[in-house]
């Protein structure tokens, strides 16, 4: 969370600095407890993640476990390329921007997003990050 929005920030702000101080203590706290490879990997996959990829993530974190009819399959029957564009979509990335990145068209992109649709039960483009988050795919 800390790493999704200090990459938020960079592009933004960077806070006043009474801000920049009352983040400090916990901050250290968490990379002492975590230790620096953990560290690390959380910050990567932090900065990776849209600002609403990581409020995602914090309500999958703190928000009780939804029924079985809410939870959408596991993405294990994904094929590499299915996968690979819900991380995209759980980067926040557009349907045009992954065309663009995969050098496909944005139609192939729509009929890819709604197979995964099918396979995974997520009705909803929001569900996408949750499921990619819920797996460790972004």
């Amino acid at each position: 969370m800390w790493a999704a929005f200090f990459a938020h920030l960079r592009l933004n702000e960077e806070g006043t600095p009474a801000e920049v101080r009352r983040r400090d203590k916990p901050l250290r706290a968490a990379r002492q407890a975590l230790g620096t490879d953990r560290t690390r990997t959380a910050e990567e996959r932090g900065a990776a993640m849209s600002l609403a990829t990581a409020v995602q993530y914090a309500l999958l974190l703190t928000t009780p476990e939804p029924s079985q009819v809410d939870t959408p399959n596991s993405p294990g029957n994904l094929s590499p390329r299915e996968r690979e564009l819900v991380t995209l979509v759980a980067q926040g990335r557009t349907d045009a921007q992954i065309a663009a990145q995969l050098y496909i068209s944005i139609r192939t992109v729509r009929t890819h997003l709604d197979r995964i649709r099918d396979k995974t039960g997520c009705r909803r483009r929001a569900d996408l990050p949750r499921l990619a988050l819920g797996e460790g795919m972004v």
